[in-house]
């Protein structure tokens, strides 16, 4: 068959082309491969009508002519000059066939992921390609036909085919308000419209480095006259279906559409019924079409994602027609501006809401920048509820709580909005608070009526609460609401009772009736309750503030209040950029593509400005985790004495020292206290010179060990770098002990004897050009070279090679000690040898600045021959009692012994995914130390540098805080505060899981 169509392409066309069928339910469909160019060759089936065709030839080419730069098929003419040809097919049928160029890119259906900007990208090209085709006309746009949702309806003759009964009667209540919007969706007027923009008539590119983005709207088989919202409404049917979130995918690409091709808010209250109307079309369809075909499983299991949106619970209809609006920028209902312009003329004359003026009443802040409470962010106790905002308490007065304020004290379940303590939650204030103390008298500042009044006795809830509805002299309502109250209102108030204005309302309850809260009215206004009922979310999730904001604008003028008082401001993370900029040099470099500011931190999660959470899966340094509440009363109470050095006796010191010493090899006994990690090994490497007279150093490539002159020097990943100053003469580099994708590997029993054989070639290089050695250093796991597991027997090799030379072994333990490898306390340990010098660093601060040197009693007598060696801030007393303190935290909390149980189910939820993604080369890893080599080609293990990249900007934007090292920047780093439990576990595992699927799909 192809072959005779492709015969029919030279000669009608002179395209010489290969032909592929592709699918077509009535149709034929060829993909052309022709040489600079591919195209689709249409045959239409037998009996087709011209004008048909002639309608979707016109169209396409309406659209390029109105709008040149959307990508959409144009039709290429015959060689006689014809939009289509009138051909005869092989058994002597006459078939109408035209020719289309082919857009690039794949079925939307087929791609991930399906981001926000993504759904932004569909919606502006459908908004672009209804405004082009606004004025189009043809006589075949009036067409009968069941896809035509102004004709949908058809649909109630046809459900008693639909089962089980509870189905039937939920495409009944959709028919139902289907057709209560016909009267409003006939007054509109009938354009031509795509009608049928689902997810396999789009096609999307993208890749690793470009976000997918829409390269093609297809098909205009079903195109007829139409209100624009239909399409929209069928287009956005497909576009929610398999979305987490579909309220927000939703949201995204009506805001794409508006942005293109303005709506109306009465035009946008009729998208969700239409919506959901198209499914029920196409569900009863596909319900028919397999009584037709019972044997086709295909039919059915094609309705399963239309069945799973239908049935799940989604936002109710009223509070979705107000996020459509405010998505779009509209009023959020249509009496919204007109009630803010009658409130703003009322400013002034409302009456006080606690019988007196607010102007002088001070504000003070609970935000995530400037509360330090509560102090973890995901508990929030009773005892600790009831004293928040004490501290600006005044006795007698009141003081006021700020609008649009990020604060973390919201930390129940209800809060939450996902499986993860990661997961988006609300955080955004979206009311006034005014504390004062409890059975203040609160009056009504407008007359209104009870439209709710109930008691909430839950923990961290409303307590008593009261909405009251108010009504403008125009006729249009709007809502207060007033909550932690005595419940005494229960009992005085009834719904519909009218509340005179600056009568007396209600009395703040104690924190035994406000849901646990210390005493003050949460004071709320709303343009709209629909889709709420009587549960007003009173925080909003940051990401959302675009409806709320809008629904609940601030209720300053309610308090006869300048907004500016009482609305707060959020630290704008662009200006801090900025600054940044402008006052640090440009190497300093930002983690991320969108870089995070973090304002707060708990164990193994941080939060940005606006309280949103992240697992921090990467930051080795707050080992016992982030603002350790045990660090920070040692830090306090320290603080509160002194804060001096070691030119004088303290018990601290000696304590630390001691502690440190007990965890290590016999001999290993003085201790040298600094302030950081490079400090520490410039440190090590004096010591060494000054015992073995010495100069030389040997040291694995690619390694790091700090940013002083010294420790760069023995740095490869630095010295080495673009604009590096290149390797002293006084270093020889050996290869790091890889054995996945080093010159030795792990099919070789004798790696580690190979690789340390080049330490010893290294001592003979140094001997051979007069040189002198004194040591060898290495992070025992080398960290920035890939998170790499020597072999065993290596260092014991090693060590031998350099003790044979008159060289000490240093172990830069600043990545692997204290617990981090579960299974052992140092690297060291797990290679089995005992070095002669150990360096420690940031975590054994868990943020304070830090560095321990530990070595032998002889090496420190020949160090001291030399000048008097002192640090002034290392081993301060602040800094002993802090590490000693993160050493006594690692036993007793048994953190040693939960970085092997935890390390043990990440490895295995990491070897399921290699099973899964050949993008995995390698997992290794011990403990809490854990790498993930990224290959493009599983047997050349090609690094996947730009792999790596996109998965460590897609777990961000998941919330999940990875790294990327090695000599090629394709492993992924996870060393994550040994915290980390079971939850923070499965959450990585889950989301990588997902990214790799994303990164597969773009790669396919």
């Amino acid at each position: 068959m192809s072959t005779y169509w492709q015969a029919a392409l030279a000669a009608h066309w002179g395209i010489e082309a290969d032909l592929t069928r592709l699918d077509g339910e009535y149709d034929l469909n060829f993909l052309a491969r022709s040489e600079g160019q591919d195209y689709v060759l249409k045959v239409m089936r037998a009996g087709c009508e011209a004008e048909f065709v002639a309608l979707q030839c016109e169209a396409f080419a309406h659209i390029a002519a109105k709008a040149p730069a959307l990508p959409v098929p144009t039709v290429v003419k015959t060689s006689s000059g014809e939009a289509f040809a009138r051909l005869v097919d092989a058994a002597g049928a006459a078939r109408l066939v035209w020719l289309l160029t082919k857009c690039e890119g794949r079925v939307y259906a087929e791609m991930r992921p399906k981001t926000q900007s993504l759904l932004g990208d569909v919606g502006a090209k459908l908004g672009t390609m209804d405004r082009a085709l606004a004025d189009f006309t043809h006589p075949a746009l009036a067409r009968d036909f069941k896809w035509n949702l102004m004709q949908a309806a058809w649909i109630g003759e046809a459900l008693d085919v639909i089962e089980p009964p509870q189905r039937r009667a939920l495409l009944g209540g959709i028919l139902a308000e289907y057709e209560a919007i016909l009267p409003q969706l006939a007054a509109l007027p009938q354009v031509a419209i795509h009608n049928d923009l689902n997810d396999y008539n789009i096609l999307v590119s993208g890749s690793l480095q470009q976000p997918p983005h829409v390269t093609g709207l297809i098909d205009l088989g079903d195109l007829c006259a139409s209100p624009r919202i239909c399409d929209l409404a069928i287009a956005c049917a497909y576009l929610v279906l398999d979305q987490e979130a579909p309220e927000q995918a939703l949201a995204a690409a009506v805001a794409g559409y508006h942005a293109a091709y303005p709506l109306s808010g009465p035009e946008l209250d009729l998208l969700w019924p239409l919506l959901r109307m198209r499914l029920a079309v196409s569900v009863v369809n596909s319900t028919l079409m397999a009584k037709d075909a019972p044997d086709d499983p295909y039919v059915v299991i094609s309705q399963a994602p239309a069945w799973a949106f239908l049935e799940r619970e989604v936002e109710e209809a009223g509070l979705l027609r107000a996020r459509l609006r405010a998505a779009c920028g509209l009023p959020v209902v249509e009496a919204a501006p007109r009630v803010m312009a009658w409130i703003e003329s009322e400013r002034g004359n409302f009456a006080p809401l606690f019988g007196e003026d607010l102007s002088a009443a001070p504000m003070g802040s609970l935000s995530v920048e400037t509360s330090a409470s509560p102090v973890n962010p995901f508990d929030l106790p009773l005892e600790e509820a009831a004293v928040i905002g004490t501290e600006y308490d005044i006795e007698g007065g009141i003081w006021l709580g700020y609008y649009n304020e990020p604060r973390l004290i919201y930390t129940a379940p209800f809060f939450r909005r996902g499986p993860w303590k990661a997961s988006s939650r609300r955080t955004v204030h979206i009311a006034v608070d005014g504390f004062a103390a409890a059975q203040t008298k609160i009056y009504a500042p407008l007359e209104g009526r009870v439209h709710v009044v109930e008691y909430r006795p839950a923990h961290l809830d409303y307590g008593g609460v009261v909405i009251l509805e108010h009504t403008t002299p125009a006729g249009d309502r709007f809502y207060t609401l007033y909550g932690h109250l005595n419940p005494e209102i229960c009992e005085r108030l009834t719904v519909g009772q009218t509340v005179a204005k600056g009568a007396l309302l209600a009395h703040l309850g104690d924190k035994s009736q406000s849901g646990g809260w210390a005493p003050h009215v949460h004071f709320q206004l709303a343009l709209t309750t629909e889709g709420m009922g009587g549960d007003w979310p009173g925080v909003a999730d940051p990401d959302e503030m675009y409806l709320w904001g809008a629904v609940c604008p601030n209720p300053a003028a309610l308090l006869n209040l300048p907004d500016a008082k009482t609305g707060y401001v959020t630290r704008d993370k662009a200006e801090v950029h900025h600054g940044r900029q402008a006052h640090f040099a440009p190497n300093l470099k930002l983690s991320y593509a969108d870089p995070v500011m973090f304002l707060r931190g708990w164990k193994h999660h941080l939060f940005d400005e606006w309280g949103r959470p992240y697992l921090d899966a990467y930051n080795n340094v707050p080992h016992v985790g982030h603002a350790h509440p045990r660090i920070q009363a040692v830090a306090a109470d320290q603080l509160k004495r002194m804060n001096s050095n070691t030119r004088y006796l303290h018990p601290a010191q000696i304590a630390f020292a001691e502690k440190i010493t007990a965890k290590m090899p016999a001999g290993l006994e003085v201790c040298y206290f600094v302030n950081s990690g490079s400090e520490a090994n410039e440190l090590a490497l004096r010591l060494a010179r000054a015992a073995t007279g010495g100069r030389d150093m040997i040291t694995p490539d690619h390694g790091y060990h700090g940013n002083t002159t010294g420790a760069i020097d023995i740095s490869a990943y630095k010295f080495n770098a673009k604009g590096g100053v290149g390797k002293p003469d006084w270093v020889e580099l050996v290869d790091v002990a890889d054995d996945y994708r080093g010159r030795y590997r792990r099919d070789d029993p004798m790696r580690a004897q190979h690789y340390a054989a080049e330490v010893g070639e290294a001592v003979a290089r140094i001997a051979a050009r007069g040189g002198k050695l004194a040591g060898f250093i290495a992070e025992t796991f080398p960290s920035v070279g890939g998170q790499i597991i020597p072999p065993d027997g290596y260092l014991p090799a090693v060590y031998e090679h350099i003790r044979a030379a008159g060289g000490l072994c240093i172990a830069d333990e600043v990545q692997t000690g204290l617990g981090r490898l579960g299974a052992y306390y140092f690297g060291f340990e797990q290679q089995g040898v005992e070095p002669d010098i150990v360096v420690l660093g940031k975590p054994i601060g868990n943020g304070h600045p830090i560095g321990v040197v530990v070595t032998r009693a002889a090496i420190a007598q020949a160090f001291a021959q030399g000048p008097e060696y002192f640090s002034t801030f290392g081993g301060s007393t602040l800094s002993c009692r802090i590490g000693a303190e993160v050493l006594d935290i690692v036993e007793d909390e048994g953190l040693m012994e939960a970085a092997c149980v935890m390390g043990e189910r990440l490895m295995s939820g990491l070897r399921a995914l290699q099973g899964k993604y050949d993008v995995i080369g390698d997992v290794r890893g011990c403990g809490l130390f854990v790498g993930v080599d990224l290959v493009c080609d599983a047997q050349a293990r090609t690094p996947a540098s730009a792999l790596a990249e996109y998965v460590k900007n897609r777990m961000r934007a998941h919330r999940i805080l990875l790294g990327c090292e090695g000599p090629f920047d394709n492993i992924l780093k996870i060393r994550p505060p040994l915290t980390i439990d079971e939850e923070g576990i499965d959450m990585i595992l889950a989301k990588l899981d997902e990214v790799l699927g994303e990164a597969e799909s773009l790669s396919a």
